[in-house]
């Protein structure tokens, strides 16, 4: 890895000493920079777990992920830098149940204390959890212990709390993701395989490319507008996600949603 390469292409020029303050600000940089995406999936490329992939795909050719390829790559930016950094399995909270086991994978980093790191989830905390119990960030999340898991929850703006997933602290390789990975990019049961998305957090909100819609939210409040057509939808991907895909990508494959079969 090229860390210098990879800490350009998140617009980040700060400390690199591997301290909390240095992860808060990384993190932010990643979300603000590195959009979630799953375009390869209805266009048919197929999503391998590996480093160099990683690296090759959102550094060199400036595109995004999904929790995978995005957590994935960086925990080895995370490693290079001097953090202790593990992969966690966290099971994806789906209105009324909790998804199987590597759903979604979220990092655990160790300072002084423990940290939970997640730049793969879509929308998201934009700063690092403290592992432990309590509201965090003005109130907005909060960590529960359930037997030997842990849940993230998010407060909804009725004030109700909401589960996102729940994970164990146990430490897992990448290779353990990848049966999960293949389903989530194949079967008619995924989400993945029936959405096209590409989202990214601003300062004000978030921006996203949800099939053929654009929605910006701004402070809470929500536009949204119909993609007009694929010259549209490559502007859009240009700014403000900063994507390109190759001329022959077949642009209308993301603009309509699957059905399940």
């Amino acid at each position: 890895m090229e860390v210098s390469t990879y800490l350009g292409r998140i617009r980040y020029a700060g400390s690199r000493e591997p301290t909390a303050e240095t992860l808060r600000l990384i993190h932010r940089a990643h979300l603000f920079a590195v959009p979630f995406e799953n375009l390869d999936i209805p266009l048919g490329q197929r999503i391998t777990l590996g480093m160099p992939a990683f690296y090759d795909k959102i550094v060199r050719r400036r595109r995004g992920g999904f929790c995978y390829e995005l957590n994935g790559l960086f925990s080895w930016l995370l490693d290079q830098l001097g953090y202790r950094v593990s992969m966690l399995s966290a099971r994806v909270f789906h209105g009324d149940t909790f998804g199987p086991e590597f759903d979604h994978m979220v990092l655990r980093v160790e300072l002084d204390e423990a940290w939970i790191a997640d730049v793969g989830f879509g929308d998201c905390f934009l700063e690092p959890l403290r592992l432990g119990p309590g509201e965090q960030h003005d109130g907005s999340y909060q960590l529960i212990e359930s037997g030997s898991d842990w849940i993230l929850q998010r407060r909804s703006p009725e004030s109700e709390w909401i589960s996102q997933y729940a994970f164990s602290l146990t430490p897992r390789r990448l290779d353990e993701f990848a049966p999960m990975c293949h389903f989530q990019q194949t079967s008619p049961d995924s989400i993945f395989t029936r959405k096209s998305v590409c989202s990214i957090a601003t300062p004000e909100g978030r921006v996203t490319l949800s099939n053929g819609r654009l929605i910006v939210t701004t402070e809470g409040r929500r536009e949204e507008r119909a993609v007009e057509d694929s010259d549209d939808y490559r502007a859009l991907l240009a700014s403000p996600f900063g994507v390109t895909l190759p001329n022959e990508a077949p642009i209308e494959k993301l603009s309509h949603e699957r059905n399940r079969t």
